[in-house]
């Protein structure tokens, strides 16, 4: 990699493959081989509460297609189920099962550990001051 540029875009790339890599590996070893696969990135985009479909594609920015066959997915292995949204049955909210609620719970777990490592690689302040400038930045994005 010493012929990339060097600038703090690679430096957050690299890191965000580091924590992504170990945070997967934590939820695979807890049974949720379906997270480390293309279908596993829709979580972020689904939140607890649900979501409707529509603005899950949005979200994640795949076309409506490709989330509806990863929902799909999600609901054959019962981790999800769509209901159809009272006033516009065109419109479909995503929901947790129970069984995705319990596969929630064990993500949290999982980036519990990988944040503790990560804690302990920077040290307590390190890894304050980092998450609050990772937040500005990321807010600065969602001003605009």
């Amino acid at each position: 990699m010493s012929d990339l540029p060097d600038h703090i875009g690679w430096d957050l790339v690299r890191a965000s493959r580091v924590w992504l890599a170990e945070f997967e590996s934590e939820v695979v070893a807890a049974g949720h081989p379906w997270f480390a696969e293309a279908r596993g990135r829709l979580v972020e985009h689904i939140g607890r509460d649900g979501a409707e479909q529509g603005a899950i594609a949005i979200r994640a920015g795949l076309t409506k297609q490709a989330v509806a066959q990863h929902l799909d997915s999600l609901e054959r292995d019962g981790l999800i189920r769509r209901e159809t949204l009272e006033g516009d049955g065109r419109k479909r909210r995503v929901v947790w099962t129970g069984q995705g609620l319990r596969a929630l719970h064990d993500i949290d777990i999982a980036k519990g550990r990988v944040e503790a490592r990560f804690r302990l690689r920077l040290g307590d302040d390190a890894f304050r001051h980092l998450r609050d400038g990772l937040k500005r930045i990321a807010d600065v994005r969602q001003e605009t």
